[in-house]
């Protein structure tokens, strides 16, 4: 691939948008089409620069998908889901790249995605990070090798302006947990543990969510047994980790067939 790859970037004013937003401008393998803001945004129309508090870039900020999709390859997406679910139907008509890092998806809202993805690429990932991307295999090695004498909780900790918990990146690790003992993760699912709730069900895998100051992201996922421990850990530092894998993503996309992807494709990790 030799040709600059134009790039459109969702919730632009954002921090997760504004950091994708310099890792694009910062990239010679690509470049920022335009920006998306929603309907009634004080950015939408400007250019981007001046919004950002710098000198014109030509990129300007749009409420509509449309025109910006329209000369673009690719679209980063860390947003909400229905607005996520509206611009996959936008990237399926410009046959251009979706890459979701939007998190709090139900289970029916990524089984609408599938008509999108007849027609372009979708990776999705609840964390792009390499790190956590390993944490992840990791996780269902460990879990394969291990019975159900060993308690899984996987321990996830936040910023406080984080509106959805267990994170994206929680959830993935409890599904690859689930995955390494053969079991589905919503029958062994404990995420909601208040007062009185009894002895833990042997087998559960459980979650505990943790949301204060500034912190980026961190995830444990501790195997206890009678006796001993196994953690393993990952500590985010700087939100420029997913930027960089989300770019990487859409970069690896561009001669690939319409279908759903994830992370494990991109970095070659998956069996």
């Amino acid at each position: 691939m030799t040709e600059s790859v134009g790039i459109v970037i969702a919730g632009a004013s954002g921090r997760m948008g504004q950091m994708l937003i310099k890792t694009v401008m910062a990239s010679d393998a690509a470049h920022l089409v335009g920006v998306l803001e929603r309907p009634g945004h004080d950015w939408i129309g400007r250019d981007l620069g001046e919004v950002m508090g710098g000198s014109a870039t030509g990129v300007q900020v749009y409420d509509d998908a449309l025109e910006p999709m329209a000369k673009a390859q690719a679209v980063i997406d860390f947003t909400a889901p229905e607005a996520t679910l509206a611009l996959s139907h936008v990237a399926a008509q410009a046959r251009a790249v979706h890459v979701i890092g939007t998190t709090g998806m139900s289970d029916e809202q990524i089984a609408r995605l599938e008509p999108a993805s007849r027609h372009c690429a979708i990776v999705r990932a609840g964390n792009m990070s390499l790190g956590v991307n390993l944490l992840v295999q990791l996780t269902k090695k460990v879990a394969a090798a291990l019975d159900a004498d060993f308690d899984i909780e996987v321990i996830e900790a936040h910023h406080h302006h984080k509106v959805d918990a267990p994170s994206g990146t929680a959830l993935m690790l409890g599904e690859a947990a689930a995955e390494g003992r053969g079991v589905s993760l919503s029958d062994v699912r404990d995420s909601a543990r208040d007062g009185i709730t009894g002895a833990r069900t042997r087998g559960d895998i459980g979650f505990t969510a943790i949301r204060g100051g500034d912190i980026v992201g961190e995830h444990d996922v501790m195997f206890a047994a009678p006796g001993e421990r196994i953690v393993l850990r990952h500590l985010a530092t700087d939100r420029d980790i997913f930027a960089r894998g989300a770019l990487k993503a859409a970069l690896w996309a561009q001669d690939k067939a319409p279908g759903q992807y994830s992370m494990m494709d991109v970095l070659g990790l998956t069996d």
